[in-house]
């Protein structure tokens, strides 16, 4: 795409708000050299009450022009009506021209749900955010209304953050099979399977480092999420050798959460679940994403739906109290009759979280190399399945508790997270909500942590540590004990030292 842009723009904002109508489209020189290239002019102006923004689109021989004036409030900074005026007008101008308005209109971000607390945070009423959502950001009613209550249920689940607080990521970064659809950092081939007990025992070494430094600090650890990956595909015996250190090294009855996310149904035994329920774990996930056989084959998953009914079963028996399920609205072959069959299936089990995710692809994504036109505008179904699973949650009393997007998904659209009344999941939340720090330990690991006081208009401020991506690196990596000490060094430097 050719853009055109004359004012103080933030250029990468505008490039994502194109990208809704656009998915997976380039920018930059090799657009420049497209003679059918989509293109877009853009002209900011600030004015003494506000800003205004004045945008051309062209598309296949067709001309579109949109101008826009919003006024400052008490609500928004400058640079936020800014880019609301740009959006605005963007938003209109390549909507009339291509006939489609996008779901979360002018929303780019990972956090939709994020201006509605923003504006409940300042006061704002519940029926003013989503009035303001709607009118302002273009968002339809049903996904203001959504955003509107994921915010308040959120924020009852935070209530009063503690300077001290933190959760913990551990990361199991192999899978029995790779799915066409994934970007994670999941290591498959025989070869690198082979590293898992030289991994574990690196792992061990470096949670030992990490919980000491959680003690010395005198933080309180409120949530462990044994993530991947598949963490099932450990064996009984070395499930027991990290659950035990774990154990050694904290009090897990003490924690609010202790997920090990099973995920893959061919990895799940009677025998690795009693391993978990022995040593803590309160929530797993059993992950079918469908339960149509044929889209499950066409994806990678080497699993059938009637897999996923055992270990579901073995899941429940287990006694762990809390079980996720995840599915994927608008996977490849996927449609609305197999979806909504899949998802009253699921239901009639009553797990007491599901999530919904809407198919997303990425450019790490196998799949991709398949078909490099999988992106899609409207996403077929794909509206139709989320509608469906947000309307029969709500009847079978699922309340949508968090939510996050993705670019590049199916539709546009959004990944939700329902639980039943008191059953959700605290880590989600947190991690989604940057509350408090989140540390995170092994390969692609990434500990965020949170700036308690911060000095950027009430938003926190994010401090990132990465380890090595893939485990072959990371069993060579030596940075453990640096980023105790930048762990200790960061709460120092807030004061928060006890």
């Amino acid at each position: 795409m050719k853009l055109f842009l004359d004012g103080d723009i933030n250029v990468y904002y505008i490039q994502t708000l194109c990208m809704i109508f656009f998915p997976g489209e380039k920018f930059g020189a090799a657009a420049q050299n497209e003679p059918d290239a989509p293109e877009l002019c853009l002209k900011l102006t600030k004015r003494a009450k506000g800003y205004s923004a004045k945008v051309t689109v062209k598309f296949n021989g067709e001309k579109v022009g949109c101008s826009r004036a919003l006024d400052f409030s008490p609500y928004f900074t400058e640079e936020k009506t800014a880019k609301m005026v740009c959006g605005a007008a963007i938003i209109s101008a390549w909507g009339e021209l291509l006939g489609y308005r996008p779901s979360w209109g002018m929303l780019t971000g990972v956090r939709p749900s994020k201006v509605a607390t923003d504006l409940l945070r300042h006061g704002v009423s519940k029926t003013r955010t989503k009035r303001i959502l709607t009118n302002e950001y273009f968002v339809i009613p049903k996904k203001a209304a959504l955003a509107t209550d994921v915010a308040l249920a959120e924020q009852k689940m935070i209530g009063t953050p503690d300077a001290h607080d933190c959760s913990m990521y551990i990361s199991i970064p192999f899978c029995p099979t790779r799915c066409s659809y994934c970007s994670f950092v999941s290591y498959t081939s025989k070869k690198l399977l082979n590293l898992i007990p030289d991994y574990l025992v690196k792992l061990k070494a470096d949670l030992r480092a990490n919980f000491q430094t959680i003690r010395n600090l005198g933080l309180r650890l409120k949530t462990i999420y044994i993530g991947g990956g598949t963490p099932t595909i450990l064996s009984a015996d070395q499930l027991r050798e990290l659950l035990s250190l774990i154990n050694e090294e904290t009090d897990v009855s003490a924690l609010e959460e202790f997920t090990l996310e099973a995920g893959r149904a061919d990895t799940i035994t009677a025998e690795k679940l009693a391993v978990a329920k022995e040593y803590g774990v309160t929530r797993t996930c059993v992950n079918p994403q469908t339960l149509c056989d044929e889209v499950l084959a066409n994806v990678g998953r080497c699993h059938t739906a009637e897999d996923f009914f055992r270990a579901y079963e073995i899941a429940r028996n287990s006694g762990i109290p809390v079980i996720n399920t995840d599915l994927i609205v608008g996977l490849p072959g996927d449609n609305f009759k197999t979806f909504s069959k899949t998802f009253d299936q699921i239901l009639a089990l009553r797990p007491e979280n599901i999530t919904v995710h809407t198919f997303c692809v990425k450019k790490a994504a196998d799949i991709l190399r398949q078909d490099s036109h999988i992106y899609s505008l409207r996403g077929g179904d794909a509206g139709k399945c989320v509608d469906y699973s947000q309307l029969k949650t709500q009847q079978e009393g699922y309340k949508p508790y968090y939510m996050y997007r993705q670019k590049n998904t199916v539709g546009n659209f959004e990944n939700v997270g329902f639980a039943l009344e008191g059953r959700e999941s605290a880590y989600n939340i947190y991690m989604m909500e940057e509350v408090h720090s989140i540390i995170a330990v092994g390969a692609g690991a990434v500990s965020k942590l949170v700036d308690y006081q911060p000095q950027n208009g009430g938003n926190p401020l994010i401090e990132r540590m990465f380890y090595p991506k893939y485990p072959y690196e990371y069993l060579r990596d030596e940075s453990t004990q640096e980023k105790c000490e930048r762990l200790e060094a960061f709460y120092r430097e807030q004061g928060l030292l006890k």
